[in-house]
């Protein structure tokens, strides 16, 4: 899939916004603009107007309720939130904090991360500014979905000819992992309560959304907000961070204790965690991936991801093993 490169027509969109523009400078696949009333991003958006709203009403709410360290919407002359191009495309003018992204390998930073992120959870809660009710969501409509599409590629692979190095090592650790994966489906969907959520979580909470700038950091990029457990934004932040670190106990409880700090866990909550990080997800993701590419030629990476994953199952269960014994789960 290419990148989109934005074309200096967008540049002229700004004109469609109140503000005065001093100068403009590229970014990827965005327009960056220094304004008298700060520094904005201009960037295509692809998703549908109901979600911008929504992102739009969250981001409102939470600075109402204190919380300043997140990006916000700027609305153009006509009070949208989305502005068109000739082309019928749609952009989004937003806040920018100038600074660099969270640093994983530094665990301050990651701590200073995980605060931030249970401060946010604290204040996501939905008010009168949502009209439409909460639809509850469940890791197990995902892990099915995943489930399917590893059926589907398995049937794939078992049917085509010559395989290639990656092909062929795919095949020798598809059926431990796709065992684990209906197995963690299943036990999740013993376990579900089935209440729904009444928070919002930012969807897709990774380094590369923190922005550190004059010793605070900053929260970007809820395009992916969504109602369901606050675990879902720890796990994601979490899953990163013990596969950079083989697994590492102590990296893993850490994090889960600053977040405690901050916001309290319950049981499900622990419970919703073991079995996110429990499914082979990063599996799943390898083998979309490869699936949904040109198989004429696959990169050598996708190798050495693939083994990445294999040599790490162990840690990986010895961890989730601690967990279950440490936090007492069934």
């Amino acid at each position: 899939m290419g990148v989109t490169v934005v074309n200096d027509r967008s540049v002229s969109l700004l004109d469609k916004y109140d503000i005065e523009v001093l100068r403009t400078w590229k970014g990827r696949s965005a327009v960056l603009c220094e304004t008298k009333q700060g520094i904005f991003i201009l960037k295509e958006y692809a998703g549908h107007r109901e979600k911008v709203v929504f992102q739009d009403a969250l981001l409102h709410i939470i600075r109402e309720k204190g919380f300043y360290q997140a990006e916000s919407i700027l609305k153009n002359k006509d009070e949208e939130l989305l502005t068109q191009d000739q082309d019928g495309t749609c952009y989004v003018l937003k806040t920018y904090v100038e600074g660099r992204e969270c640093n994983v390998r530094d665990m301050e930073e990651c701590r200073q991360a995980v605060k931030l992120l249970a401060s946010f959870h604290k204040v996501s809660g939905p008010d009168e500014a949502f009209l439409e009710k909460p639809v509850p969501h469940c890791a197990c409509q995902e892990f099915e979905k995943h489930n399917r599409e590893l059926r589907r590629v398995k049937k794939y692979l078992k049917e085509r000819g010559q395989k290639t190095d990656f092909e062929i090592c795919l095949m020798h650790a598809y059926d431990y992992f796709f065992q684990l994966a209906l197995q963690v489906t299943e036990e999740l969907n013993d376990f579900q309560s089935g209440q729904g959520y009444s928070l919002i979580c930012h969807g897709d909470y990774q380094y590369h959304n923190l922005t550190i700038a004059d010793g605070q950091m900053h929260m970007a990029n809820f395009e992916k907000c969504i109602y369901d457990s606050p675990v879902r934004d720890l796990y994601l932040f979490m899953r990163k961070l013990l596969e950079k670190s083989g697994w590492s106990e102590t990296v893993g409880f850490e994090l889960i204790k600053t977040y405690e700090k901050v916001r309290i866990l319950e049981k499900e909550d622990y419970l919703q965690l073991y079995y996110r990080l429990a499914y082979p997800e990063k599996f799943w993701k390898i083998v979309n991936f490869y699936y949904n590419s040109g198989k004429a030629w696959i990169p050598g990476k996708n190798l050495e991801k693939l083994n990445k994953v294999i040599d790490q199952e162990k840690d990986k269960q010895v961890f989730l093993a601690r967990m279950r014994e440490k936090y007492g789960l069934p």
